[in-house]
């Protein structure tokens, strides 16, 4: 059969009508995309730039500028503080607070961070076991971190009374005498310490716990079949691979730590005399705590907290990229 022309331009235009795509509108959508993603992108981006800048990058700078100026309440209210350089630093380190406070903040953190992690990898590595009443456990290590701080400080505070403490009357009974707690210089960095641990081991068991989920079982049936023990699965297995976790899990808690305020406040204000007060503690009663409030060196020792916290951050981001070059 022999195929006219006529058919064959006419079945060669319908193939060209039917299979070609107009260019112009397709050229229209290339072009406005990379356009539109950005506005998207800007607009996603926006509410958490407007956060940042207002509740981060403003304070840190009022704060900053009230640390190198004389801020009186008047000149506080006027707003004609006299700037005065890195003096107000000048006192601060001159302080005979300061090296209490270096030291008690340097005990208070370390301690709290180590015992809270410890503990709570512990009981994280316990409940991985999935037993029966693990669930209802893990809920109940919670309530302490639920729990208002100033609700947790005032019953910290009240167990550790000298008088009528729950935990001298349990000493009493077995024959150990009256320990002032909270009224000692000897005991009240011990006491607020103790309270800070308890509150801080819910954080360190729900973090760790979230990382030993994400360890394949596979890895342990390895270690069981090579006569790995239980100390020996832990040591060579668990605690490598929850090495990353571990890390963020210290530099939260640490960071948590050095700004700890409400429970020493409630349980001993930074008492008796200086014995447990901290950066944190020094810098709110200098701008609220005397009545005679004093905001520049308030300032000036929360910049040094801020500038202690930015050290141990990059720190850890210095690891973690060798950790991940290697």
């Amino acid at each position: 059969m022999t195929t006219t022309p006529t058919a064959v331009g006419t079945s060669r235009d319908r193939r060209g009508v039917a299979g070609t795509v107009p260019a112009t509108p397709a050229g229209r959508r290339r072009g406005r995309a990379p356009g539109a993603s950005r506005w998207a992108a800007v607009g996603f981006a926006a509410p958490l730039l407007v956060y940042l800048v207002l509740f981060y990058a403003y304070p840190l700078w009022r704060n900053i500028d009230l640390s190198v100026h004389d801020y009186t309440i008047r000149a506080f209210v006027q707003g004609n503080a006299e700037f005065v350089g890195l003096e107000k630093y000048a006192e601060v380190f001159g302080s005979s607070v300061f090296g209490t406070a270096l030291w008690n903040t340097a005990v208070f953190t370390l301690v709290s961070i180590a015992f809270q992690y410890a503990i709570g990898l512990a009981l994280a590595v316990f409940f991985r076991s999935g037993f029966q009443l693990s669930a209802v456990l893990r809920g109940m290590f919670l309530v302490p971190w639920l729990l208002p701080l100033i609700v947790s400080a005032s019953t910290w505070a009240w167990m550790l009374a000298s008088d009528n403490g729950i935990v001298n009357s349990v000493l009493e009974a077995f024959g150990i005498g009256q320990i002032n707690w909270l009224t000692s210089p000897d005991t009240a960095l011990i006491s607020v310490t103790i309270a800070n641990i308890w509150l801080g081991i819910p954080f360190n068991l729900v973090i760790l716990y979230s990382g030993l989920q994400n360890i394949p079982g596979d890895v342990y049936e390895a270690a069981s079949l090579d006569g790995a023990g239980p100390w020996r699965q832990f040591w060579s297995v668990t605690f490598p691979l929850l090495r990353p976790v571990s890390a963020i899990t210290l530099l939260l808690g640490l960071i948590y730590t050095l700004k700890v305020v409400d429970v020493i406040w409630i349980m001993t204000t930074g008492g008796p005399g200086n014995s447990s007060t901290t950066f944190a503690i020094w810098s709110y009663r200098e701008a609220f705590g005397t009545g005679q409030p004093d905001f520049s060196p308030a300032a000036a020792v929360g910049n040094v907290l801020i500038v202690i916290a930015l050290v141990f951050g990059f720190l850890y981001l210095q690891l973690q990229r060798r950790q991940e070059e290697s």
